[in-house]
């Protein structure tokens, strides 16, 4: 388990999954796995040499309108419930209640002070 405020993983939020899976294919070597979500949709968890290194979100519906593609990292933290009430009142914004992604953990997904985007999670053991 990755300990508390080191980086656990690193997702790219976008709005054309096979065009970025593509992408880093072809000029990485990623290969993917295909993870059906809760829900519907597809995650993409890339591999290198047999090896999760990240994943792929397909940013689609209407909660994801104004969200750039772009990388989101998540910091691995102790007690995610605890940690967003800290973070909050030291100037973060919660973008959506804190939620648990099953046999992953329980997240949360921030705006820090200034804006950048920062996902926290509590991996379930």
């Amino acid at each position: 388990m990755t300990p508390h405020g080191h980086f656990n993983w690193n997702e790219f939020v976008t709005r054309d999954p096979e065009r970025a899976k593509r992408f880093y294919q072809e000029t990485i070597g990623w290969t993917y796995q295909a993870k059906t979500l809760t829900g519907g949709g597809i995650y993409w968890i890339a591999m290198m040499d047999d090896v999760r290194v990240g994943g792929i979100f397909h940013a689609e519906g209407p909660g994801y309108a104004n969200v750039p593609d772009g990388w989101m990292p998540y910091l691995a933290v102790d007690d995610v419930d605890i940690r967003v009430k800290k973070a909050v009142a030291a100037g973060a914004t919660l973008m959506r209640p804190v939620f648990d992604i099953p046999d992953v953990g329980r997240l949360a997904i921030l705006l820090q002070p200034g804006g950048a985007g920062i996902g926290w999670v509590t991996p379930f053991a």
